[in-house]
């Protein structure tokens, strides 16, 4: 945001043929984003049903720390910082013949060399398991052993998947990347439903196989409609490119990374429930993130790469305003809303069968922490792609190790005297200190960024969002008396507190001159007329 004062907006610069297509691909990444985060609560509804938040859920959530580390140090951050700037060059018509050779070479490193590392994981099963969970009790690390042993050759079909995500999204191609996120949380849900009477915690494992191998045949299919044709192949300069560009990202990563470590080490220590209420409340923290700052981004990546390439300026801070824009106008109203909404979210999606009413206390607690770093986390996934469209990942890896020391002097202070809870703050201001030093930067590159309208839009949009907030708290207290206890209570509180908040805050905010909230008003109105 900047440091401007309250004023009227000056004028936008007119959208582009650009901002159209931002839209709909957005819209596109966001409903897939809406299926997936939907199969992500059904996912950790059925996990909760099936065995609370419990040490076995703790024991899962440790050992799924492994795969996810080796598939964000490996694909995970090259997706965004490389792999897409650099497909997307090569997806321009002047370059379109090499395309094909480029995806292949990637292809053929990525499949070879992590084949290898399923190898090494799956013999060195027990000891990650107790790096990772060995606060827990012995018979809880030795389920972790066993449960990472199943589901590491998910990681390969992972790997080749975010290649092939990466290469649709150079193409603009973003409907079946958008719902493979969704695939994967099916299988996990089918694996649970048919196999946990059988293999208890462990048809957790199985699902992240299947989900894994449904992820990849969802998307493959798709590039080879495109018409590309692959060349497999271990040499191609754009490897160099790529290479160049991730090596900083890596550095960042591998120091994230040992953050995770040590965030699963101290929270097994504070509690075998520990690990499974932060999982509850990261899954509430992620719906909106994943629907909003994600959705935008990932939209905006392929675009701003290209306007970079083209030296286009004018186009490339009109589509980054944009974003920022369209992130504060949703994420703080999704922000506020999980805040007042957040024990009768967390009694309907989770607390059911083997999930108590302490445990939904516990993981209100935990999201409630959380959410102090969701706006920044939100407006700092956009910042870091823009400096990945300007082929600088340095700067981005080099703010994440200090975000990583922030998050370590918060989490060593709080962790004994408020246990799992301190390390929800330093997770928080590890994420808040991220975007105000991306942020300035973004300023010291960009130069004054007045134009992009951020101040103004923070400013409108949190107003709206506190009338919101005022109705929400008032609704609470007519209708919490006048509903029965329960699931049917929940359910009905929650869809009349969040469609009459939705509507009333996107009243107020178009009132108050936001203009992209006048579009969606004016866009609604012209739907309703037509029908």
């Amino acid at each position: 945001m900047t440091d401007q004062p309250f004023s009227e907006p000056t004028p936008t610069p007119a959208p582009s043929e650009d901002a159209p297509s931002l839209a709909r691909s957005a819209s596109i990444i966001a409903f897939g984003n809406v299926v997936s985060r939907l199969l992500g609560l059904g996912r950790e509804t059925t996990i909760a049903y099936f065995f609370g938040a419990s040490g076995l859920v703790s024991a899962f959530q440790a050992a799924s720390t492994i795969p996810t580390m080796i598939f964000d140090l490996l694909v995970g951050g090259m997706l965004s910082a490389a792999l897409v700037p650099v497909f997307s060059d090569y997806a321009r018509a002047e370059r379109r013949r090499e395309f094909g050779q480029v995806v292949g070479a990637v292809l053929s490193v990525i499949g070879l060399a992590v084949a290898g590392l399923v190898v090494v994981i799956m013999l060195l099963a027990e000891p990650l398991a107790h790096l990772v969970a060995g606060g827990l009790p012995d018979d809880l690390v030795a389920v972790t052993a066993s449960l990472l042993r199943i589901m590491t050759p998910a990681i390969w079909f992972l790997a080749i998947s975010g290649v092939v995500t990466g290469a649709l999204f150079a193409l603009k191609r973003f409907t079946f990347p958008a719902f493979a996120a969704a695939v994967y949380n099916l299988g996990i849900i089918v694996a649970a439903l048919l196999l946990q009477e059988r293999m208890g915690i462990f048809s957790l494992a199985v699902g992240v196989l299947l989900g894994s191998v449904m992820q990849l045949l969802l998307q493959a299919p798709d590039l080879l409609r495109a018409r590309v044709v692959l060349r497999v192949g271990l040499r191609h300069p754009a490897l160099r490119r790529i290479w160049l560009l991730y090596l900083p990202i890596l550095f960042g990563l591998l120091v994230s990374q040992v953050q995770v470590i040590i965030d699963r080490r101290l929270a097994s220590g504070t509690g075998e429930q520990s690990l499974a209420w932060m999982r509850d409340a990261t899954t509430l923290f992620q719906l909106p993130h994943g629907l909003v700052a994600v959705a935008i981004s990932l939209a905006a990546l392929p675009s701003l790469a290209q306007y970079f390439a083209a030296r286009n300026e004018k186009d490339f801070r009109a589509t980054l305003g944009r974003g920022l824009r369209t992130v504060l106008l949703l994420i703080t109203p999704a922000t506020v809303g999980l805040l007042v909404l957040g024990t009768p979210i967390v009694q309907l999606i989770f607390q059911r069968g083997a999930f108590q009413p302490e445990d939904t206390a516990a993981v209100t607690a935990a999201l409630n922490l959380y959410l102090i770093g969701l706006i920044p986390a939100s407006l700092d996934w956009l910042l870091n792609y823009t400096f990945y469209a300007r082929n600088d990942t340095l700067t981005p890896a080099i703010v994440g190790v200090v975000s990583v020391g922030i998050y370590l002097v918060f989490a060593l202070l709080l962790v004994k005297p408020f246990g799992y809870l301190g390390l929800v703050f330093a997770d928080s201001m590890k994420h808040t200190g991220h975007f105000l030093l991306m942020w300035l930067l973004l300023r010291r590159r960009l130069g004054d960024l007045s134009d992009l309208q951020g101040g103004v839009t923070a400013l409108r949009s949190l107003a709206a969002s506190a009338v919101m907030a005022v109705a929400l708290l008032l609704l609470l207290f007519v209708l919490r008396p006048a509903l029965p206890v329960g699931l049917a209570g929940n359910l009905v509180l929650v869809a009349v507190a969040g469609g009459v908040g939705s509507l009333l805050y996107l009243v107020v905010v178009s009132r108050l001159g936001v203009q992209e909230a006048g579009m969606v008003v004016q866009r609604f109105g012209r739907r309703l007329r037509r029908r």
